[in-house]
C-alpha cells in the first residue's frame, strides 16, 4: 500500500547565550533553501517543508536533514532553533510580524490574539484519492485526535511561568475563530460551501485560516492534521504521522464498509476531550472516543494502537510505531521531561534541553552556572513563583526499551 505522507514543521528562533525568543527569521532564511524554508507570522518564527516520502524511515531521514541544516544555518548568526510549542522564554507579544499584506492584516484584523501566537506546530498531510474521501474521513478521525496531542505535548511554559498544562500552545490556538474540531460534513460541496460562508461574512480572509484540528488541503490532494504541538525529537513527528496515516486509512475502510457514512456520532465533546489532552499531555487521563470517560492516556494510546494494527502492517509501519509508542509512554511526553529539568536547574536549561533535542541529540552540555550559592542571573532565570502543579510532573522516569531506540535510525 502507498499513501503517501509529508510533513511541515515549525521552529522558534532563539539567541544562544540568553535563551530569548528573537525575530531574526530573514537572515536566517537567506542562509537556507526557499524550497525547503519558509516563513512564518512572527519573524521568530521559521517552517520547514518535507518531501513525500512512502515510508517512516524516509520521512525521518528528512526531517533530520532538514534540522541539520537548520541548525547549522542559525549557528553561524549566534541563534538556535528548538521545536516546541511554545519556547520557555518567550516575550508577551510579537515586535512584529514578518513581512507580506497576509501577515500584516491578520495583525491588524486579529490584535492581541494574532499579537501572541508565539506558537509552533507540527502538521503531517496524508494522501487522499479526492476531496469527498478527505472530508468524511475528517469526521471519523476527529475523535482520536485528542490522543495524538498528548503525543506531542511539548509546551508546558509562557512567558516563565509553568503554566500547568502539559500543551499552553493549544489554548493559545484555539483563540482563533475556525480552531479547534472540524466538524462533520456529507461532501466536498457542504465543506467547501461553509468555508465561503466564514470567507463572506468576514471571520476569515481566506480558506488557508481554516484552523481546525484536521482539514482538507487548499492545495494539495492530502488530509492535513494540525492538532499536534511542534516536536523536539523528531521521532514523536514519524510516530505521529505514522498513527495518522493509519486512522485515514483505517477511516477509508469504515467508509467503505459502511456504505459511505461511518460518523461515529455528534462531536460537540471532542472541544472538552481536546482540553483535557493539553492539560495532561501523556501523564494523566483522556477522554476515551467510545465511552466518552476518561482513561489513563496510555491506556487510550494502547487501544488505538491495537485498533490501526491491520493499517500499520499494511504500510509496514507496524513494529516501529510499537516500538516508538512504547518508548514514548514509558519516557512520558516532552512536557514532563522539560518540567523535570526545569525543577532540577531552570529555564534556560530547558531551552538548552530542547535545542539539543531538535538537533537530535538527548542531553545538552551543561552550562556553566555563575559563582556563588544558589546565585542565578538575567541569562539563568528560575521557574516562576507561580508554578501550577501538573499531571506526572514530578515523576521518575523510567528507561527507554532498547527495541524503540532501534526503531528508526538516529
Amino acid at each position: 500500500m502507498n499513501v503517501r505522507i509529508g510533513v511541515e514543521e515549525e521552529f522558534h528562533i532563539v539567541e544562544v547565550e540568553s535563551g530569548l525568543l528573537v525575530p531574526r527569521a530573514a537572515p536566517l532564511l537567506r542562509r537556507l533553501p526557499p524550497d525547503t524554508f519558509t516563513s512564518e507570522l512572527h519573524r521568530s518564527t521559521v517552517e520547514s517543508n518535507s518531501a513525500v516520502h512512502s515510508t517512516l524511515d524516509d520521512l525521518h531521514a528528512d526531517l533530520a536533514h532538514t534540522r541539520r541544516q537548520l541548525d547549522s544555518a542559525a549557528s553561524s548568526l549566534g541563534l538556535a532553533v528548538l521545536a516546541a510549542g511554545t519556547a520557555p522564554l518567550a516575550p508577551p507579544v510579537s515586535g512584529r510580524p514578518s513581512d507580506g499584506a497576509r501577515y500584516h492584516r491578520m495583525v491588524e484584523e486579529y490584535r492581541q490574539v494574532a499579537e501572541e501566537q508565539l506558537i509552533c506546530g507540527a502538521q503531517v498531510h496524508v494522501d487522499v484519492p479526492d476531496r469527498d474521501t478527505a472530508v468524511r474521513v475528517m469526521c471519523v478521525v476527529s475523535p482520536w485526535l485528542p490522543a495524538l496531542l498528548a503525543l506531542s505535548a511539548s509546551s508546558p511554559f509562557w512567558q516563565g511561568a509553568d503554566t500547568g498544562y502539559a500543551s499552553w500552545r493549544t489554548l493559545l490556538w484555539q483563540r482563533w475563530p475556525t480552531s479547534g474540531p472540524a466538524g462533520c460534513y456529507a461532501s466536498a460541496d457542504e465543506y467547501d460551501t461553509a468555508v465561503r460562508d466564514l470567507v463572506r461574512a468576514g471571520v476569515i480572509s481566506d480558506a488557508g485560516m481554516i484552523y481546525h484540528d484536521v482539514r482538507p488541503s487548499a492545495h494539495q490532494g492530502t488530509l492535513e492534521l494540525r492538532i499536534s504541538d511542534a516536536c523536539p525529537r523528531a521521532e514523536t513527528v514519524v510516530l505521529t504521522a505514522a498513527l495518522f496515516r493509519a486512522l485515514v486509512t483505517d477511516a477509508q475502510e469504515r467508509l467503505r464498509t459502511a456504505g459511505g457514512s461511518a460518523c461515529p456520532g455528534r462531536h460537540e465533546w471532542l472541544r472538552g476531550a481536546t482540553w483535557r489532552a493539553a492539560r495532561a499531555g501523556l501523564e494523566g487521563t483522556l477522554v476515551d472516543p467510545d465511552t466518552r470517560r476518561e482513561r489513563p492516556a496510555a491506556e487510550v494510546l494502547t487501544r488505538l494502537l491495537e485498533r490501526l494494527r491491520p493499517a500499520l502492517e499494511a504500510h509496514g509501519d507496524w513494529d516501529t510505531t510499537r516500538a516508538l509508542l512504547a518508548a514514548t509512554l514509558a519516557e512520558g511526553s516532552a512536557a514532563r521531561r522539560l518540567r523535570r529539568v526545569a525543577e532540577e536547574e531552570d529555564l534556560l536549561a530547558c531551552v538548552d534541553t530542547l535545542i539539543a533535542e531538535t538537533r537530535g541529540e538527548r542531553r545538552p552540555p551543561r552550562r556553566r552556572a555563575p559563582a556563588g550559592p544558589g546565585h542565578r542571573t538575567a541569562s539563568r532565570p528560575a521557574l516562576s513563583a507561580r508554578t501550577a502543579a501538573a499531571p506526572g510532573a514530578g515523576a521518575p522516569t523510567p528507561g527507554v526499551p532498547v527495541a524503540a531506540r532501534q526503531a528508526l535510525p538516529h
